[in-house]
Order: structure tokens, then C-alpha cells, then sequence
């Protein structure tokens, strides 16, 4: 990352950016001599050269929409959502139109930041409208707390459907900050044979996630991705999100969870 640009100095790399694309098409259609040729790969070149100043002086958006939702700069899934959004924002951008590219940027990397988050959470399209529509309506209210007859009103919703959503976004706050390894998608085990584990803690994890415990085990420890295990299971990779996060509630919620925590963080 770069310090980000002003609006003069962001401006300046418009024209730049679109002659390099001008010249790359040219390349591609080929049919020019050889004078031309090296004109236009010098200005492919500094096109090339101009875009990616362009999106180094914007990463820090992308540090900032992922801070901004509560999680630590460091969770590759939710880092990598927000880079896709920033490069789908440059190969988007009209300059004509106006707008500034950090404002037009912006607007990408939260829709994938979002995305991202909604699919670690294993909540649906409708759970996660409803989740941003909350926290939008709290960061209206930020010296108090909504009741649930607020929420409803704001939402649109009934009183029950409000205190679902409430619980829905305190679920995600408390997954931002768990510190155990079986709370943090980017982490990665080395040791995931069950035969090491006590038998007391695999008794309490197969009570606890039931038919899920192994999809829990194997995504916990990384031995399978997502996408695999959810194949496994016959169900969608969202489906799949969803019940292992049922089963990490579970975890989190039980007598045993300080115990279970205790013993994940030592392997």
C-alpha cells in the first residue's frame, strides 16, 4: 500500500490508464509496424504502471471496511474479498462519469467484504440485509441500546423476526473477536487425527454437533475445505456454513466450552 492520492493527483492517472488500454487493444488486434508497436507497449506500460498506483493508493479501504465490520486485519478470506472488489472497481471505473475511484471502490470492496462475511457466518442473503440494516440503524443510536419493538419498527419486521436479527448480529460480533482456534477460519492446524484428541473431547464434540461433528473437525483442523465437505454432505457450501456454526455456538455455549477452548489452543 501507498499513501492515498488527491483528487488532482488521482485525476492525472485517468487519461494514462485508458491510452494503456487503448494500446493494449491495439496490440491485441495487431497489424502495426514496428515504430507503432513499441509506442504502444510503452503505453500499455505506463497504463500498467498507472493502474496499480491507482489501486495501491486505494488498499487502505480495503483495510479499513474489514476493520470497520469488527475482525482483525489478517483474515485472508475477508482480505482477498475486499482486494477482488477493489480490482472489479478499476476494471469497472468510468472516469467520465465523475466520481472519484476511491468512492466508486469503496462501494465494491464492502459488497464483497459483505459477501464474504455473510458466507464465514452462514447466513442468507434476507439474515444479512436485516444484520446490516440493524447495525446501520445502532450507528444511528450509538449512545444507547435499540429495544426490540425499536428494531422492529426500524426493520419493518415483527417483534419476533427483530429479536432474531438482534441475536443474529451478536452472534457475528462474538465470532470477530473469539480467540480459540476453532473460532478462526484462517487458522490452520497441523495435528487432525482424532486418535490424539482425549476421548472426553471427542465424547463432548459428536454430543455437542451431533451428525456434523465430523464436517466440524475437519473445517476446525483444515483437513477439507469447505466447498468438499459440503459436497460430502450433499448440501450447499452456504448450508454447510451455517451448521458449523450451529456447531461452534453449541461449543461456545455449553458447560464444557471454557474446557474445549482451553484444550484447542494447545494444539
Amino acid at each position: 500500500m501507498i499513501a492515498p492520492l488527491s483528487v488532482d493527483e488521482e485525476r492525472r492517472l485517468y487519461p494514462i490508464i485508458g491510452r494503456g488500454r487503448d494500446a493494449a487493444t491495439k496490440l491485441e488486434e495487431g497489424d502495426v509496424d514496428d515504430a507503432e508497436r513499441r509506442r504502444l507497449l510503452r503505453w500499455r506500460h505506463e497504463g500498467q504502471e498507472a493502474e496499480s498506483t491507482l489501486l495501491r493508493s486505494t488498499c487502505g479501504l480495503v483495510r479499513a471496511r474489514v476493520t470497520e465490520r469488527g475482525y482483525h486485519f489478517g483474515n485472508d478470506e475477508l482480505e482477498a474479498a475486499g482486494v477482488e472488489g477493489l480490482v472489479n472497481a478499476l476494471h469497472r471505473f468510468d472516469p467520465a462519469k465523475g466520481a472519484r475511484f476511491s468512492t466508486y471502490a469503496n462501494y465494491w470492496i464492502m459488497k464483497l467484504v459483505n459477501q464474504a462475511v455473510q458466507q464465514q457466518a452462514g447466513l442468507s442473503d434476507t439474515e444479512m440485509r436485516r444484520v446490516l440494516a440493524l447495525q446501520k440503524l445502532e450507528r444511528a443510536h450509538p449512545t444507547r441500546q435499540l429495544t426490540r419493538r425499536e428494531v422492529a419498527t426500524g426493520l419493518g419486521v415483527s417483534l419476533a423476526k427483530a429479536a432474531d436479527v438482534m441475536q443474529m448480529s451478536r452472534d457475528l460480533t462474538a465470532r470477530r473477536y473469539q480467540s480459540t482456534s476453532f473460532d478462526e477460519e484462517a487458522d490452520v492446524r497441523e495435528s487432525a487425527d482424532q486418535s490424539d484428541a482425549p476421548s472426553w473431547v471427542i465424547d463432548e464434540l459428536r454430543r455437542l454437533c451431533g451428525d456434523d461433528f465430523d464436517a466440524f473437525w475437519q473445517f476446525t483442523f483444515r483437513t477439507t475445505p469447505m466447498e468438499e465437505i459440503a459436497r460430502e454432505h450433499g448440501i450447499s457450501r452456504q448450508a454447510m456454513a451455517k451448521r458449523i456454526e450451529r456447531c461452534r455456538r453449541a461449543v461456545r455455549e455449553s458447560p464444557s466450552g471454557e474446557r474445549l477452548r482451553r484444550w484447542f489452543a494447545q494444539q
